[in-house]
């Protein structure tokens, strides 16, 4: 941390990359720690490059970031752990490019990297980060509330078992610094009309293995049927994640250029699966993607048998 403290003040231009179809913890961490770079350094330029997630727009929206600009800059790209899932791959042309990021450390890009994969969130580290230096950094009520977010979204409002008593420490450093935790709750639990009528749907259309895996399959045809943006259809997997004798739950999402899986679980390890079809993860949330709706059998196939090696388990233990 000392040294992207030291690299923060050696660059005049900073810009702050995230994911493609970005979740509340990379809205949350870039823009808690662009707020965080602002504020304590007025005279420098700070840019968010990246794509709007619309579930956490009220935190912030990216704006356009020419690409003269990336000259003699720094780039810092958080909460993502491969380079080719950049929404804005253009950290080449920077001067220097530090990533910050909490998943399993697959993939070394940039010139020096600061992952802490036990972290439950990339906005826990920022946090920590302005904390390890809060006596020459300043955390502004609006920087506070992003990286509330990133926290609270990544750790589904603090229920995960990756949560630790450092993730409430902090979370309580943050509502101390002037969150306001009825307008955060507000803006992230409020649902449209269609996106509750789609919930109808996945309530009466998912599946259930005999092993115990659920799941969900949202087409095209489906998403338009509903009117949801394909934020919106994706978020449905955790519609069926209460499911008893469930302990593994996916959603596959037909986007117009590719099939993602979201993949989630109560107990098994699930990453090693995600990573099998070109993708990976956190133990308990990865993701992946299917080549075509063909694959659907064989990854169903081999999500039951990683059910049932982790019951066997549970019931020789």
């Amino acid at each position: 941390m000392d040294f992207i403290l030291q690299k923060i003040k050696e660059y005049n231009r900073i810009i702050i990359h995230g994911h493609y179809r970005p979740d509340g913890d990379c809205i949350g961490s870039q823009y808690g720690l662009y707020n965080i770079i602002k504020d304590s350094f007025p005279e420098k330029e700070v840019y968010i490059t990246g794509e709007v997630s619309n579930y956490v727009a009220f935190v912030g929206e990216p704006t356009r970031v020419d690409e003269e600009l990336f000259k003699g800059a720094l780039s810092i790209c958080v909460d993502c752990a491969t380079k080719d899932r950049l929404s804005d791959t253009r950290i080449d042309l920077a001067d220097y490019v530090i990533k910050i990021d909490h998943h399993p450390a697959v993939d070394q890009y940039g010139d020096y990297n600061y992952v802490d994969d036990l972290s439950p969130a990339c906005a826990q580290i920022i946090t920590e980060f302005y904390l390890k230096f809060q006596d020459e950094l300043v955390l502004s009520k609006t920087a506070a509330t992003a990286l509330y977010v990133g926290i609270s979204t990544d750790t589904g409002r603090f229920k995960f078992d990756s949560v630790t008593s450092k993730t409430f420490n902090v979370a309580g450093v943050l509502v101390d610094k002037g969150v306001d935790l009825s307008y955060v709750d507000n803006h992230l639990s409020v649902e449209t009309l269609e996106s509750l009528k789609l919930k109808g749907y996945v309530l009466t259309h998912f599946h259930m293995t005999e092993a115990g895996f659920a799941y969900i399959v949202m087409d095209r045809k489906t998403i338009a049927e509903y009117g949801v943006s394909d934020e919106d259809a994706a978020a449905q997997v955790s519609t069926i994640s209460t499911i008893d004798g469930c302990p593994v739950w996916a959603i596959f999402v037909e986007y117009p250029e590719e099939i993602r899986i979201r993949l989630r679980s109560r107990g098994p390890v699930i990453n090693d699966l995600a990573t099998k079809y070109e993708g990976g993860g956190h133990p308990k949330a990865a993701g992946g993607k299917l080549k075509n709706w063909e694959q659907l059998a064989d990854f169903i196939k081999d999500a039951d048998e990683l059910v049932n090696n982790y019951k066997k388990n549970a019931c020789n233990e």
